[in-house]
């Protein structure tokens, strides 16, 4: 199973909607559009799981591609512990040596 990581969504986007879209490149096994934790608004991001060769294809051809007026973000999604503290890369800061 392999996670994609679906960026620039329109706010309007539903679940299914996104799921019959990655679902021309073959089964999709979950759609899991993030919400503000406060406000419960969609934050316009989410994560679609698809077999690992039917992934790949979505991701190649859906990236950049156009959804509600809005240029899509579509990339192999990257662990928690990847992207650093807070979900920023980490970088900078002092170090001593």
């Amino acid at each position: 199973m392999k996670t994609i990581y679906v960026g620039n969504l329109p706010f309007s986007s539903t679940q299914a909607e996104i799921s019959e879209l990655f679902g021309r490149f073959g089964t999709v096994h979950s759609v899991n559009l993030i919400s503000d934790r406060e406000t419960g608004r969609p934050r316009g991001f989410g994560f679609v799981e698809m077999d690992p060769d039917q992934a790949l294809a979505a991701i190649e051809a859906l990236n950049g591609t156009e959804l509600g007026g809005r240029s899509l973000r579509v990339n192999e999604a990257r662990g928690r512990e990847d992207r650093g503290p807070g979900g920023r890369p980490t970088g900078g800061g002092y170090r001593r040596d």
